[in-house]
């Protein structure tokens, strides 16, 4: 047997006018199937897809992975995997007709009243995603579960607590206008590279406006691609190389637009705060890529409350931010960078310590695991 005949097909069933994220039911399942790698054809064994239902993806790839589960919502199928022809036609008979089936036989039918879990392998925990009918009166619901499904579980206090309610609002526009993520990367890439000028020059506040607009847009870009199931290995490349890339540039030149405001370092003070902060960001960096590497994937951020609850105001571009822009409050951008250079050489001590302490565990026999997977 080949890899692709092992493979199911995929197929919607029904037809339902109401669209999600501007896509018909159809069309979101095809491309989920794409995603997923699954056959084009809708021969069995096959997932079939009841297009009177939303669901988080991860549903769908939970149910192509598992032959014989069928998920219901309020006793009808809302996504199954048929292993073989027999089984298919009942359960598209079932979702056709809204009802339950007749009879489940060897299929393993799961109520999503009973709040059955499923593993989001990226944050290693456990958690329920959104399944719901989807008509006019719940397309926004549907679109703001989706939407919060494709949230990060654990980053930055401005990306988890101040901007979602703003990135949903725009990625709703550009869904509705026909946006792809890659043209909100590259709007938010030209606003990135105009801030670089604009702290360069000492334009500290316009600066921070263009990089507040691109900070929000390097929210949306993302969204925007689970949402509408158009990631691509590019768009991924392009969104996290601009973010890898940018934020030392952007120190360097903060530190050279002092000259601008007549508060410029000297050169022992300047090329100072750059070690402790160009030298602490790529550290920072090698201790959670090192974290990942030793432990299968599992990130820092997410091994104990403490890592994530840190990861909220860590010494990354976001939080960074707001140093500065206290800073400016009181016209002394000077000491804002020198602030974010300490805050960077701390927050790099404590990755470094707890990479340690993750080594000590582990040598010891203790499994490292996340915490969002306990209980």
């Amino acid at each position: 047997m080949t890899v692709s005949q092992a493979k199911p097909g995929s197929e919607s069933v029904g037809s339902n006018p109401t669209r999600l994220w501007g896509l018909s039911m159809a069309e979101r399942t095809r491309r989920l199937a794409e995603a997923a790698g699954l056959r084009a054809d809708r021969a069995a064994p096959v997932v079939l897809s009841n297009a009177a239902v939303a669901f988080d993806p991860a549903w769908f790839r939970h149910v192509a992975a598992e032959p014989g589960l069928v998920l219901t919502l309020g006793g009808v199928p809302a996504l199954a995997h048929a292993p073989d022809e027999a089984d298919a036609a009942a359960i598209r008979a079932a979702m056709a007709e809204s009802r339950p089936l007749a009879a489940s036989g060897p299929l393993r039918v799961v109520a999503f009243e009973s709040g059955p879990t499923i593993e989001n392998k990226q944050l290693r925990k456990r958690e329920t995603p959104f399944l719901l009918e989807l008509t006019p009166q719940t397309v926004r619901q549907a679109e703001r579960a989706s939407y919060f499904g494709a949230y990060k579980g654990v980053t930055d206090v401005l990306t988890k607590y101040l901007w979602p309610e703003w990135a949903l609002v725009l990625t709703r526009i550009a869904a509705s206008a026909g946006i792809t993520p890659n043209m909100v990367t590259a709007l938010g890439a030209i606003l990135c590279v105009a801030a670089t000028f604009a702290f360069a020059w000492g334009h500290y506040w316009l600066g921070m406006a263009m990089g507040l607009v691109f900070m929000v847009l390097d929210t949306v870009d993302g969204k925007l691609a689970r949402c509408t199931i158009t990631s691509s290995w590019w768009g991924n490349v392009f969104d996290h190389g601009i973010d890898l890339v940018h934020p030392p540039f952007w120190w360097w030149f903060w530190a050279t637009g002092l000259a601008a405001w007549g508060l410029a370092y000297d050169s022992q003070t300047f090329w100072l705060v750059q070690a402790a902060i160009q030298g602490g960001y790529v550290v920072q960096r090698l201790i959670e890529g090192a974290f990942m590497r030793l432990y299968g994937g599992i990130h820092i951020h997410v091994w104990r409350r403490f890592d994530s609850r840190f990861r909220l105001i860590t010494a990354r571009r976001n939080p960074n931010m707001v140093i500065l822009f206290a800073s400016m409050l009181f016209a002394r951008p000077d000491l804002g960078l020198i602030a974010v250079a300490w805050w960077t050489a701390i927050s790099c001590a404590i990755h470094a310590i707890r990479l340690v302490q993750a080594m000590i565990l582990s040598s010891s026999g203790r499994p490292i695991t996340s915490w969002l997977a306990e209980g």
